[in-house]
């Protein structure tokens, strides 16, 4: 099976300090891959790199084969990207379901084409479909800004689904939600990934510090140290990695 997301010995320096030295993994189509480590292990680098926010000094990114290292972020998500942030991206002042429309007009068409559209440049049904399916129906009409974080969190992850993407960037999805809401989010990324038979299944790549969380979710994990990649395995392997219980889980 060829690798959806394929990175390779990627570099990136900020003067004397190597912020990621060396990293290379794959993420394969329909896999949940965690990236773990503790603050200043170059995660959040990495990532901005995969997301052509930041230039690598070397390396390469391929997305289903093809060389992606040096698109800037709008490339990416219409070449199949899709991503969330730590912080949050929605527009407070906007009902639910508007968020989602928005998130994905930039993929309907031309500029030209948009302004003859429909009010909701066609995508309601798709708004409405994931709507329901992240369970938010309730809120759908709600401003956004009047949510709880949590909620927020789920419209967050919602729009960036809206591009029907090929994998999608998770930047800790668990960060400042309510521990009850943590289950629910894992619950809910558990079913996006699995998919009807015939159907894509849609494939992640999540930083989160919640071990639980990753632990629970991912197919594998990688772990990074200063930079570098000190071990990729399954969770079991990973829970039973001694080098990593010494240098990041403290056992």
């Amino acid at each position: 099976m060829s690798a959806l997301l394929k990175v390779t010995d990627l570099k990136k320096s900020y003067g004397a300090i190597q912020a990621v030295g060396g990293v290379s993994f794959e993420v394969q189509p329909g896999e949940i891959f965690g990236v773990i480590g503790p603050n200043g292990s170059g995660k959040t680098t990495l990532f901005n790199s995969m997301l052509g926010q930041i230039t690598p000094d070397s390396g390469q990114i391929e997305l289903k084969g093809e060389n992606v290292t040096q698109c800037g972020p709008m490339e990416l998500n219409r070449k199949g990207v899709g991503r969330t942030f730590q912080t949050l991206q929605v527009f407070g002042k906007m009902t639910v379901r508007d968020n989602l429309i928005v998130a994905a007009q930039e993929h309907q068409g031309t500029m030209f084409s948009r302004m003859f559209a429909p009010g909701d440049s066609g995508l309601g049904a798709k708004a409405d479909a994931l709507i329901d399916r992240f369970r938010i129906r309730h809120v759908a009409d709600k401003k956004a800004g009047e949510l709880s974080y949590g909620q927020q969190k789920l419209v967050d992850i919602a729009m960036a689904f809206m591009s029907e993407p090929d994998v999608v960037l998770l930047d800790e999805p668990c960060a400042g939600v309510n521990p009850s809401l943590v289950g629910g989010i894992s619950t809910l990324l558990k079913d996006l990934n699995r998919q009807p038979a015939g159907a894509k299944k849609s494939s992640f790549v999540v930083i989160e510090h919640n071990m639980d969380f990753v632990m629970d979710l991912c197919h594998r994990i990688m772990v990074m140290v200063e930079g570098k990649v000190m071990a990729i395995g399954t969770p079991e392997e990973i829970r039973g990695n001694k080098q990593v219980l010494d240098a990041y889980l403290g056992a």
